[in-house]
């Protein structure tokens, strides 16, 4: 179990960066909302970035696991499912605490796919498409890779689109072109 300081330190950087961005949100500012000292982040990262790459993993665990969670819950068949994603996705852009997603914000805000930041909001992509990928494994489709990336192109974009337009019904019109291209690919 981390320990406390730490975890506050990661919750605490998690809720900022979200709100404010990562550049935007300096390291004092973290340690003044967490109350905790630059000795305190130093025991424990080595630097600002090693903290960010700590955030993404802490929330990618929980989206993950939200997501799976949230589409088991409103749909019981696969292909129920792939669709609930986009109801899911609702839930998410109707809380008040929504700022995008977290993982695009960091891929644009570390641009080079270099960076080691960069790197973990594109892996964190990847484990969301392997994932949607195997739920159309267990549906009646054809092509179950090609469903999956067509529909983690409209989720992602229903995304960016409630994020930078603020489009509330972001999420149902992503679910309508879900549900026209899961036709496509029925059996």
């Amino acid at each position: 179990m981390p320990a406390p300081a730490k975890q506050r330190l990661v919750e605490t950087a998690l809720t900022l960066f979200h709100q404010e961005g990562f550049h935007a949100t300096g390291i004092d500012r973290v340690l003044a909302v967490a109350r905790v000292s630059k000795m305190t982040l130093y025991k424990y990262f080595k630097s600002k970035d090693d903290l960010i790459l700590a955030v993404l993993d802490l929330r990618d665990q929980r989206f993950r696991d939200w997501l799976d969670t949230r589409t088991q819950a409103l749909a019981d068949t696969p292909s129920g499912r792939l669709l609930a994603v986009f109801d899911a996705l609702g839930e998410w852009f109707d809380d008040p605490n929504f700022h995008g997603c977290l993982f695009i914000n960091a891929a644009a805000e570390y641009g080079l796919p270099t960076e080691r930041i960069h790197q973990s909001a594109a892996r964190h992509k990847q484990l969301v498409l392997e994932w949607l990928t195997e739920l159309a494994r267990q549906a009646p489709v054809n092509d179950p890779t090609a469903l999956a990336w067509d529909l983690t192109l409209i989720m992602e974009g229903a995304i960016v689109a409630r994020h930078t337009s603020d489009q509330p019904q972001a999420a149902a019109r992503a679910k309508d072109l879900a549900k026209r291209v899961l036709k496509l690919f029925a059996l």
